[in-house]
């Protein structure tokens, strides 16, 4: 992928065609060059992608959504971050390993992929591991071909007008929906060995508070798609109430045990048994990382 494409960028749905070599910024509000807020060990994503001693986390400022619950808004609304290039980035990722990661997770990327193409080359001797809104380009993930192993996107709405009052992307179901079928392409059924997963899609779903109904449309999409077993999926309790979504209710509360026993017997009647859920002690800001350039400065 050229970087030329930055002079009138396509990389994401949102197309805005801006030139940002020139300093022009579209919707994910960057420039041309790589800019993060961490690059380090994170022991918290979920057991086959963590392992034993830990992922070697890359936070990526900027985000192609506006969800107005974020947890990582000073990153992703706010653009909070330091410049690297290519081969810092590299660099970064090779420490990581050395450090004993057991993957490498790429947290929000896409909007800088023809910088990080690169660093990928040659392969890493660890799964790479691709950490999205599932808001993404076909286009754009083709280029991944062959240097992913992992995606975890989020698949977070099956409601088009929820997707569009709460992340600012109404068409957010068709376009993820069409993602996540190009990053099964790419990879195809789940392959785990010894507990790790090396190839394969995992997608995670928030619940959201008052929208059990949009959760099981989620379910009913993923198991009518994918051959039972070929993909995992994380169903997540962490929801907490935060920035704008955070003083409109019913999103001024976690979720309730019942709504989350709900989506969970969903679930399991539509044969989706492999994968993770979480504990309602996840709702928590503590499991949110420091964004204060941690192993990028």
């Amino acid at each position: 992928m050229d970087r030329s494409i930055y002079e009138n960028c396509t990389l994401c749905p949102r197309r805005c065609g801006v030139d940002r070599t020139k300093g022009e910024l579209g919707f994910c509000r960057m420039g041309a060059e790589i800019r993060a807020a961490r690059a380090a060990m994170h022991y918290w994503e979920e057991p086959v992608i963590s392992g034993e001693h830990g992922t070697g986390a890359i936070f990526f400022s900027g985000c192609t959504l506006r969800c107005l619950f974020c947890q990582n808004d000073e990153i992703s609304r706010e653009g909070w971050g330091l410049p690297l290039d290519s081969a810092q980035l590299r660099a970064c990722m090779e420490r990581l390993i050395q450090e004993g990661a057991e993957s490498i997770d790429l947290v929000t990327p896409t909007h800088f992929l023809p910088d990080i193409l690169p660093a990928l080359m040659p392969k890493l001797p660890v799964p790479v591991v691709y950490n999205c809104g599932g808001y993404e380009s076909v286009e754009t993930l083709c280029a991944l071909d062959g240097l992913v192993d992992v995606y975890l996107p989020d698949l977070k709405y099956a409601d088009e007008a929820l997707a569009g009052r709460l992340s600012g992307a109404s068409d957010y179901p068709k376009v993820a929906q069409a993602a996540i079928r190009e990053m099964f392409r790419q990879t195809g059924p789940c392959v785990i060995e010894n507990g790790k997963l090396l190839r394969g899609v995992l997608i995670r779903h928030l619940i959201l508070p008052g929208e059990i109904d949009n959760s099981l449309g989620v379910i009913d999409w993923i198991a009518d798609t994918f051959p039972k077993g070929s993909v995992m999926v994380s169903l997540m309790s962490q929801y907490v109430p935060m920035g704008p979504a955070g003083r409109i209710p019913p999103y001024d509360r976690r979720i309730t045990s019942q709504e989350y026993d709900a989506v969970l017997s969903w679930l399991y009647l539509r044969g989706l048994h492999d994968g993770f859920t979480q504990g309602f002690e996840a709702a928590s800001l503590d499991f949110v990382p420091m964004f204060d350039g941690t192993g990028i400065s």
